[in-house]
C-alpha cells in the first residue's frame, strides 16, 4: 500500500449520510475493509442515489438557465461518488456563479431552487452495515444539536464515538461533547473535514488542521479488539 512505503498508516473509512431529526446527519466508519461485498453492496445503492440526485440538480439548473451537463458534474467527481460540492464546481466552471459559496447560495442550499432531497439511510442501518464489517461508528460534527439525550439514544442504536475536534466546534461546544462522549463512555474522533475545495470554509479545513491524538486512535484501536475477541468459555 501507498501508506506503508511512505511510514503512514491508513485506515479506511466512509462519511454516510443518515437521516436525523433536522434532516441529514453524518456518520463516519472507521476500519473498513477495502473488498466487503455487504458494504459495497451498500455503497453502490448510495452511489446511485447519489448520482439521480446530481441528474435532477442539473435539470433544475437548467431550467433556471445554467447551461451545464451532467457530463460536466461527472467530470468533476473524477469517478468518486457525485455530490453537490461537484455539481457546484462545475457551475462556478461554466460561469454560473463566481465561486462555491455563491453556488450553494443561489442554486443549491436546502430551500434553494436546485436543491433535492436525499434519500437516507437511518442510522442504525449505517451503523449495522459498519459493524458487520468489523468497524467502528463515530457521529460527525453535530455542533449545538449534540444534546446528550440525542448522543444516548444513538450509543443504543450502536454509536461507539463522537467526533469532537471539527473546523465547526468552537470552544464551548468541544467541551460540552467531550463532556458528553465521557459521560455516556464513548470514544473520541476529530477530523479537518477537508474535501479539496480550493478554499477552507466554516464547515471544513486544511487538512492537518486539528490536533487529534494519536491516544484516541489506540482507544479506537483497543475497542475495535476488545468487542472481535470472542468471550471466554
Amino acid at each position: 500500500m501507498a501508506g506503508e512505503r511512505a511510514g503512514v498508516r491508513v485506515v479506511g473509512g466512509c462519511e454516510f449520510s443518515v437521516a436525523a431529526p433536522w434532516g441529514e446527519m453524518h456518520v463516519l466508519g472507521y476500519f473498513l475493509p477495502p473488498d466487503a461485498p455487504v458494504l459495497e453492496s451498500f455503497l453502490l445503492r448510495c452511489r446511485a442515489d447519489r448520482r439521480r440526485r446530481a441528474e435532477e440538480m442539473v435539470q433544475h439548473l437548467r431550467r433556471l438557465g445554467v447551461d451545464l451537463s451532467f457530463e460536466s458534474v461527472l467530470q468533476e467527481s473524477a469517478g468518486g461518488a457525485v455530490g453537490r460540492p461537484h455539481v457546484a464546481r462545475a457551475i462556478v466552471r461554466h460561469g454560473g456563479a463566481a465561486d462555491l459559496s455563491e453556488a450553494f447560495d443561489r442554486f443549491l442550499r436546502r430551500g434553494k431552487p436546485a436543491f433535492v432531497e436525499k434519500a437516507l439511510p437511518s442510522f442504525a442501518t449505517v451503523a449495522e452495515v459498519v459493524h458487520g464489517v468489523g468497524g467502528l461508528v463515530s457521529a460527525a460534527h453535530l455542533k449545538e444539536r449534540g444534546s446528550r439525550d440525542f448522543v444516548d439514544r444513538l450509543k443504543q442504536e450502536g454509536l461507539d464515538a463522537l467526533e469532537t475536534r471539527h473546523p465547526s466546534h468552537d470552544p464551548d461546544q468541544r467541551t460540552r461533547l467531550t463532556n458528553i462522549a465521557l459521560d455516556l463512555d464513548l470514544l473520541r474522533t476529530g477530523g479537518s473535514d477537508w474535501h479539496g475545495d480550493p478554499e477552507p470554509g466554516v464547515s471544513h479545513s486544511g487538512m492537518g488542521s486539528q490536533q487529534v491524538p494519536l491516544e484516541w486512535l489506540s482507544q479506537l484501536d483497543d475497542y475495535r479488539n476488545q468487542i472481535s475477541s470472542p468471550l471466554p468459555l
